[in-house]
């Protein structure tokens, strides 16, 4: 169940209410765990739930964060923040588990992994629940999974085939401010300092439960409107080349690009400028949220060669550089021209990994946000629409927390990898605005404006 939405929408309530209720019918049976990415982030729903169950005369161990509840059922409190940790949870027969803030994991792959713990007791039915506000470095991936553009307006039942072949139901309940009348009514003024946040996208998301709404986005400057065209065709005369970032358990991306020649005017009216980078196709290798078809490096290569089959010919290809390391053996690197070369095809060369500027050096992200922005509102970097992973991905992207100048590294950053070598191997610097030389008499026309300051005759 994904319960979330706008801010204060009484969603933590409506868990340790729905828990209390669960626990009064199954007694003993019930066992709950309630998991956030910190530790101390639990505390406000502790504090919440002890105002709850203390009445209906559950026991809170402080030292276990656990309430064993009036009919002997338990709920826990813990920590969740990679696979590892809920590994450990393995070996626990739970029936009902809660992630609050799940859109603080950049990928669901800690939270998938709860399912193998989740196991009916004497009848108890299962239940992962999912809250969540529109932010941070999940968005992408709850925004997917429940199909949140647009915003419900209200609860709708989903279902998803297995690859067993069966039939798995989940629920989409919205939450809305307006939703959690007792709140507004203790403390009218919540909406209001909302929106004192000050950014328009997070006011939008916490208000209205927008999943489009993108806080704190590493390229902020990414605009669908602009940097998304229709598919055309690419004349041929157009220079092409072709990037990649290597990926195996994790996804790999291999993109396609040309090079605007001349101003090339698009069906919508807009002209693409000379020298601009258009992304005309890509394949991104993923089987789910950020995980990997682990194809091996000649199976990827014969997938170049088949998409590039009736492509002219390519003027360059740079791929991640760590492919070309080499451990006892031919790198992947290596094994992947190997296909090409002998197919007929451009090899890749190493990849300029600069990711932030450093010592007045070029960094990779300043030229992909540079060609974003681009000269008096025209981008110079463009993807077709049917580039739908880089879509999907780039926007969302967050900034690493203890580094601001790069990206968070956790996330599914692969076709933005991708994106900053093809960048690299084209450095692009935005003109400077031509100023006229200026040929006046610097000491004459100092005196003269003296002379006029003064009152001076000049004709005397």
């Amino acid at each position: 169940m994904f319960f979330g939405g706008a801010r204060g929408g009484g969603k933590t309530d409506g868990v340790l209410g729905k828990w209390a209720i669960k626990e009064s019918r199954y007694g003993r049976h019930f066992n709950a765990i309630m998991l956030r990415r910190t530790a101390v982030s639990a505390e406000d729903a502790i504090e919440r739930s002890k105002e709850i169950f203390g009445p209906l005369g559950g026991k809170f161990n402080e030292s276990k964060l656990r309430w064993r509840m009036p009919n002997g059922g338990r709920v826990n409190f813990g920590y969740l923040d990679n696979v590892e940790d809920a590994n450990e949870y393995q070996g626990r027969n739970v029936t009902d588990a809660w992630i609050e803030e799940a859109g603080q994991y950049p990928s669901s792959g800690p939270i998938d992994r709860l399912f193998g713990v989740l196991r009916s007791a004497a009848g108890v039915p299962v239940q992962m629940i999912l809250t969540a506000n529109p932010g941070g470095g999940g968005q992408h991936w709850i925004r997917q999974r429940y199909n949140l553009v647009p915003f419900p307006a209200g609860p709708k039942l989903l279902t998803r085939t297995l690859s067993d072949g069966s039939i798995h139901k989940f629920a989409v309940i919205p939450s809305r401010i307006g939703d959690n009348r007792l709140l507004l009514h203790r403390d009218p003024g919540y909406v209001s300092r909302l929106h004192l946040v000050g950014s328009p996208q997070l006011i939008k998301g916490w208000l209205d439960g927008d999943w489009t709404a993108i806080e704190g986005a590493f390229f902020e400057c990414w605009s669908e409107a602009q940097h998304v065209v229709q598919p055309f065709a690419v004349p041929k005369e157009w220079s092409r080349f072709r990037s990649g970032d290597w990926g195996s358990a994790s996804p790999f991306s291999i993109g396609w690009w040309a090079i605007v020649r001349e101003e090339h005017k698009l069906h919508d009216g807009r002209e693409l400028p000379v020298g601009a980078l258009v992304r005309y196709r890509e394949w991104y290798g993923a089987s789910g949220p950020n995980t990997g078809l682990k194809l091996t490096a000649e199976a990827v290569a014969q997938g170049i060669v088949k998409r590039e089959k009736d492509d002219p010919a390519l003027t360059a290809a740079v791929l991640d550089p760590s492919a070309f390391k080499e451990d006892g053996g031919p790198s992947i690197g290596e094994r992947i021209n190997g296909v090409l070369t002998k197919e007929g095809r451009t090899p890749f060369r190493g990849a300029d990994n600069s990711r932030v500027a450093k010592r007045g050096a070029m960094g990779g992200w300043d030229q992909v946000r540079a060609r974003l922005v681009g000269t008096n509102g025209v981008p110079m970097l463009y993807c077709f629409a049917t580039c739908r992973d880089s879509i999907r991905t780039i926007p969302v992207l967050q900034h690493d927390m203890n580094n601001a100048e790069d990206l968070d590294t956790t996330s599914e950053d692969h076709a933005a990898d991708e994106w900053r070598y093809a960048c690299m191997s084209r450095p692009w610097q935005a003109k400077l605005k031509s100023m006229e030389p200026d040929t006046r008499d610097a000491y004459r026309s100092a005196h003269d404006e003296f002379d006029e300051m003064s009152g001076f005759d000049k004709s005397l």
